[in-house]
């Protein structure tokens, strides 16, 4: 599941324009992680959306399977923006906290691996919390001068509280 090649870096430490193009690579495919968790929590649909291909799908079934949840695949930009912040905004707050990123670049898709620890609260009643970690594996493609996620898959390592009162 995880991203384990033995180092960061391909491009050769001698070649300057190189290495500067794979660091921009690299940290415009993790701002599309941070894009997706940071626009939940401010439900900024634009920020939210910028994450995604048109064509995306985001499974998170392999997590909510860990508590019974029964989620179908969401495929669609739109349709994952929708479904989403249609189902947080003004009932759920959240806060997305992203570490551990590994990355691998070939050409024009990328795969990145992390741990992203998300809690969530009911605003009418925040003692009724769910605190996920869980680890991505996301596929992504070159959007411009920018990273698109094509395909995100979430999975769950461990929570607390009560993912059914918030996922229903």
């Amino acid at each position: 599941m995880y991203v384990t090649a033995p180092r960061a870096l391909t491009a050769p430490a001698q070649d300057t324009a190189a290495v500067v193009a794979e660091l921009r690579d690299r940290a415009e495919i993790l701002d599309a992680l941070h894009r997706f968790g940071l626009g939940q929590d401010l439900k900024d649909r634009d920020l939210f959306a910028s994450a995604f291909a048109e064509d995306a799908e985001l499974d998170f079934r392999p997590a909510a399977a860990k508590w019974g949840g029964e989620p179908p695949v969401m495929t669609g930009r739109d349709f994952i923006v929708d479904t989403i912040l249609g189902m947080f905004t003004g009932r759920i707050d959240t806060t997305h906290q992203v570490t551990n990123p590994r990355i691998v670049v070939d050409g024009d898709t990328a795969r990145l691996t992390a741990l992203v620890e998300a809690q969530h609260l009911l605003i009418a009643d925040p003692a009724v919390h769910a605190l996920l970690k869980n680890p991505y594996d996301v596929e992504l493609v070159r959007d411009g001068d920018r990273w698109v996620v094509r395909r995100m898959r979430i999975d769950n390592a461990w929570f607390t509280g009560e993912p059914k009162a918030i996922f229903g």
